[in-house]
């Protein structure tokens, strides 16, 4: 079997990112849930607890099209970079009646009574997306 070059896998990677483009907008909207939160203790042990623990409890729950959390990057701080947050998490779900069960849901809630002590500040942005 030939070795694949660089520039053919990433041309292989960029053609299945594009056919898994939807052709027009559904009729029904994802939701993007992106939350951003500022620690009373923002060290780098802190911040990977909480990391790890929206590993732990939201990543597994139900309804989630795409998840992420992780640290802000300190490199990234141009005029137009918040830099007022230490971790963020962007939660995609199918639709909106997918993110409706995600905040009830017991992991979500378990998630927040382990964290929320920690939380100096936490800012929620939802948006539709099509």
């Amino acid at each position: 079997m030939p070795m694949l070059t660089w520039p053919t896998v990433l041309a292989l990677f960029t053609l299945a990112a594009c056919q898994a483009l939807p052709d027009a907008p559904s009729d029904h909207p994802m939701l993007v849930h992106c939350v951003y939160f500022t620690l009373r203790d923002d060290t780098p042990a802190a911040r990977a607890k909480l990391v790890e623990s929206c590993y732990r409890h939201l990543a597994p729950i139900e309804g989630i099209a795409f998840f992420a959390a992780g640290t802000r990057d300190e490199e990234l701080t141009r005029e137009v970079n918040d830099l007022e947050f230490d971790v963020a998490l962007t939660v995609v779900f199918g639709d909106r009646a997918a993110h409706d069960r995600y905040q009830p849901d017991e992991r979500h809630q378990a998630f927040i009574a382990e964290n929320k002590d920690g939380w100096a500040k936490v800012r929620v942005f939802d948006s539709s997306a099509r």
